[in-house]
């Protein structure tokens, strides 16, 4: 390529342009981003966070902005069931029906269990969520599943919510859920049983949603050597990360608590 030396020595005083500039100075903050959520955001959300902190970032120019810090969001993995919907006991009418829109707090939860590895053998997880929200409001785990790791779960979201009566409380048809004493649990607290169509993971997609999040985003890059380790680590997720910073693209950005004080916020004005 010919060019003079007095063009060379010009285009080498200009030195960096300010889109250059721009993009060297935005680069460490896309990679602490990418640091905090242990790579759990995509381009859409990190976008989010740097408009967040007052920066003009669209979805593209974040997706730039990753491929320069050579750094990608985690890939979801498929996921198989856990409950076991094969006994005689009485199933609840979908009463949810898929109907996942929910205008008020603790008007309607969904709940699912989920199993995590340990060198110490499986790790049972039973949640309720707020479909409001979808704030995480009760957890257990246990290292069997039983129709107490869910009742744990429930005792839990009733403890720091208490739903008025007439709350419905969806989940699978799994004999956890169907036993007498969870389903006496409800009936003692005001609560409508709703279950899903049989081997229908879509009518609780809510839940099955949370726990793909919650693999991908912290258990597959971790090794546990103990459920107790695992149980740490799971709820920090739950409580420091999901309910109170993740984004959620339902939510428009906001994470859980975030959408939920800013709409009691618009109620209470």
């Amino acid at each position: 390529m010919k060019v003079s030396r007095s063009g060379f020595y010009s285009w080498k005083s200009r030195g960096k342009s300010r889109r250059q500039k721009e993009r060297e100075r935005l680069i460490p903050k896309v990679k602490e981003i990418h640091r905090q959520t242990k790579g759990s955001y995509g381009a859409r959300r990190i976008a989010e966070e740097l408009e967040s902190q007052g920066e003009s970032c669209k979805r593209t120019k974040a997706a730039t902005l990753m491929n320069l810090a050579g750094i990608e969001a985690k890939q979801k993995k498929k996921f198989k069931a856990t409950t076991d919907s094969k006994h005689n006991l009485p199933i609840a009418p979908n009463l949810l029906n898929r109907n996942f829109e929910v205008d008020a707090p603790d008007s309607v939860y969904c709940s699912d269990i989920t199993y995590i590895w340990t060198t110490e053998g499986w790790l049972y997880l039973a949640v309720v969520i707020d479909l409001f929200s979808r704030q995480v409001v009760g957890w257990s785990m246990n290292n069997r599943m039983t129709k107490e790791l869910v009742i744990n779960a429930l005792r839990m979201a009733i403890w720091r919510r208490r739903p008025e009566e007439g709350c419905i409380f969806h989940s699978d048809r799994g004999s956890q859920y169907c036993s007498h004493d969870f389903q006496k649990e409800l009936k003692d607290n005001g609560m409508i049983s709703s279950m899903s169509r049989k081997g229908n993971c879509w009518d609780n997609s809510v839940a099955e949603s949370f726990f793909g999040k919650l693999k991908t985003e912290r258990v597959y890059d971790s090794t546990y050597s103990t459920r107790e380790k695992a149980k740490r680590d799971i709820v920090d997720y739950i409580e420091m990360f999901y309910n109170s910073k993740r984004r959620h693209s339902y939510l428009g950005y906001l994470s859980p608590k975030e959408f939920e004080e800013m709409m009691l916020d618009k109620k209470a004005a």
